[in-house]
């Protein structure tokens, strides 16, 4: 098997991992990494050859920005303090708690490269976390918690192995450089995600055609986390801040064809990225395996002590933050999402999964000091990385969807329907609103002003059934069995015009090009 062949298995199973994981109510993630462990483990099976510094920016672009796609800049200002707390201030304190047992236990590991380890270890993987709690119907406040520490914790984390692993090369560690680097990162990473972001918004007024502007938005994430790399930025947070943008002002209420074709795209693309970057995570078990050779004791006494403490700081820390979070939420009634029981804090606590970001870090770690020798104890650094991210993965991604039943945690519903029912409502009145300023201008017949009257309470009723009265609901269900009637029989319409058409494709002398347009218009039909 060469290298092409593997990435077509991943992609694969990329795909299939998607209904097997529904069907047995197991995260997809999870699934490609036990098949990327299973591939690892067959002699056949090519060892990966991807250059490590390539990892993140191939694989984390599009998975931060079609993960920004399902949020908003208002539920992130929204939850500032739950994030901060999260995803800065717990990945601080886990990077210090690793990196002061790793120092203790390892025999000669020297303090930087011990914070090194911390770093790459401490940030929950954003895809794992999102793919898991979105399959397993967890309050919204939840996931919108996981999204944002997610997004927002391999920012912290990754400037702060940078620093560590500087430290360790050159020998030296200066507190005021390392906070300096710290804030330009952040301030050039910022200013570059809302240039391009402002950038890629006009661009896409002047290509005005949806395949042109749905592939630009699969470069625009690249082009982000390159050009922030490039001028000592994070990319990470250059990637978020762009995507926040346009998912703020790069939308066009009524390009109605972009905004689908948009969304299937990029479930494709999530859909893919996901299992290849989860399978490779699998997959690298083979260098694991190698750098443990004759002291499989010993290596595996140092990941199971450094898992324990990434599982048990989060718990330590969760709790505390919560009850504070609370208390601030009470006094000053902010308009935030937090965990409200202690079985949500559970949940949150064992949804602290490690993944992409984390073996991409720990891949990246250099061979050799600028002195010339060997990085200090590289190769344990790796293992330990390697544990932690099959403990918290394998061990937490299979038993969460359990421990979500066992504690009953679900979403709330009633609270869903209320809010789907509300925004019903908008929608009618402000159809209504038009079709009176229309009335306004232009004179029409009565029959028809009442005929666009109720279509316009029709379009609530259809989101939201609940809308209305009893009597309306009744007329309105009868006036949708009788359009549901007339869309079955014009959908069957419909078939027979496109397969009369695609017959005459292999007809002598048919246009392809020619039959695909017409086609185009009957699936352009079909869809209205």
């Amino acid at each position: 098997m060469d290298q092409l062949a593997l990435l077509f298995v991943l992609l694969l199973g990329a795909v299939v991992s998607v209904p097997v994981g529904d069907r047995f109510k197991l995260p997809a993630p999870v699934l490609m990494t036990l098949l990327g462990i299973v591939l690892a483990l067959l002699d056949f099976v090519p060892n990966v050859d991807i250059e490590p510094e390539l990892i993140l920016p191939l694989l984390l672009p599009p998975l931060l920005y079609a993960a920004v796609r399902r949020t908003s800049w208002r539920q992130f200002t929204a939850n500032v303090r739950p994030i901060l707390l999260l995803a800065v201030a717990l990945v601080f304190v886990t990077t210090l708690c690793v990196a002061a047992v790793a120092h203790a236990i390892v025999p000669g590991l020297p303090l930087a490269a011990a914070v090194a380890l911390g770093a790459l270890v401490a940030p929950p993987d954003p895809v794992a976390a999102t793919a898991v709690a979105g399959q397993l119907g967890l309050p919204r406040r939840l996931v919108s918690i996981l999204e944002g520490e997610g997004l927002f914790n391999d920012v912290t984390a990754i400037v702060l192995y940078h620093v560590a692993i500087a430290a360790a090369v050159s020998g030296s560690f200066h507190v005021g450089e390392a906070a300096f680097e710290l804030v330009l990162s952040a301030v050039v990473a910022v200013v570059m995600g809302v240039a391009l972001g402002w950038g890629a918004n006009k661009l896409m007024d002047l290509l005005d055609d949806p395949t042109l502007q749905i592939g630009l938005t699969l470069l625009v994430p690249y082009a982000s986390y390159v050009l922030a790399e490039e001028l000592h930025g994070s990319g990470v947070l250059a990637v978020l801040t762009t995507a926040l943008f346009l998912a703020e002002y790069g939308t066009d209420a009524d390009d109605v064809l972009t905004r689908l074709a948009g969304h299937t795209f990029w479930d494709i693309v999530d859909t893919l990225v996901t299992g290849v970057a989860f399978g490779l995570i699998g997959l690298e078990l083979h260098n694991a395996i190698r750098t443990a050779s004759g002291r499989w004791g010993e290596m595996l006494g140092w990941a199971a002590a450094i898992v324990v403490v990434v599982v048990l700081v989060r718990l330590m820390w969760l709790f505390p933050a919560t009850w504070v979070a609370k208390r601030l939420h009470a006094r000053q009634d902010y308009d935030e999402e937090i965990p409200m029981t202690w079985r949500e804090t559970v949940v949150m606590w064992w949804s602290g999964m490690r993944g992409v970001a984390s073996v991409a870090l720990a891949l990246a770690i250099p061979l050799k000091t600028e002195e010339g020798g060997a990085f200090p104890d590289r190769d344990e650094i790796i293992f330990i990385a390697f544990g932690v991210i099959m403990a918290t993965l394998v061990l937490q991604g299979l038993t969460l969807p359990w421990l979500v039943k066992r504690l009953g945690v679900k979403a709330d519903t009633e609270r869903e329907k209320e809010f789907e029912k509300t925004l019903a409502i908008r929608a009618a009145k402000a159809a209504k609103r038009r079709l009176k300023e229309i009335e306004d201008v232009e004179e029409l017949p009565e029959e028809l002003s009442e005929q666009m009257l109720r279509r316009a309470f029709d379009i609530g009723v259809r989101i939201s059934p609940d809308m209305g009265d009893e009597e309306r609901r009744e007329a309105h269900q009868q006036r949708a069995k009788r359009l549901k009637r007339v869309r079955r029989i014009q959908g069957e319409m419909l078939s027979a015009a496109r397969h009369e058409v695609l017959a005459a494709r292999s007809e002598p002398g048919a246009d392809p090009e020619v039959v695909d347009r017409v086609l185009r218009h009957l699936d352009v039909r079909s869809l209205r």
